[in-house]
């Protein structure tokens, strides 16, 4: 069977949280990240919250949703597609789990502020969390950097 690269890996989690997994070939894990999407996703009227958001009803979608299931998305979302990707074909660089790490802890930050209004605008809980990824990559992406330079570099004695 041939191994599924990193890309559709990832995107397939993108998708739907579990797939990256089944594509994988490891279906227990898929099965149980689609349960936990659908379980997280269901009690917290994550569907909901995302069409009012879209369709620019962003006090119904903080109305609907119940944030104390959404708080476990991010996480779920962020490990689904990294363990999705570090099983996929083809080399895993180092540390690659970081950018993961920090989107979901932005993401989930983002979710906590969301019932705050910035620059006179609500953003709601989808906007302002997906809008939280941006800078959680980002500031993944340097940290990893920097821990690679750092336990890199030759310790000087002296």
């Amino acid at each position: 069977m041939k191994k599924t690269n990193k890309l559709e890996a990832i995107l397939w989690s993108v998708a739907f949280p579990g797939f990256g997994q089944l594509l994988n070939g490891h279906h227990l894990k898929g099965i149980i990240f689609i349960l936990l999407e659908f379980t997280i996703n269901v009690m917290s009227s994550f569907n909901k919250a995302i069409m009012f958001s879209f369709l620019g009803k962003i006090t119904e979608a903080a109305r609907v949703v119940d944030y104390q299931w959404l708080m476990f998305y991010p996480c779920v979302y962020m490990y689904a597609m990294y363990d999705a990707y570090k099983f996929a074909e083809g080399e895993n660089p180092r540390l690659a789990f970081v950018p993961f790490a920090f989107g979901a802890y932005f993401v989930t930050i983002g979710l906590m502020y969301s019932p705050n209004i910035f620059f006179g605008i609500s953003f709601g809980p989808i906007w302002l969390p997906i809008l939280s990824l941006i800078p959680g990559l980002s500031f993944g992406f340097i940290i990893r950097y920097l821990l690679i330079k750092l336990t890199s570099s030759p310790h000087y004695s002296g």
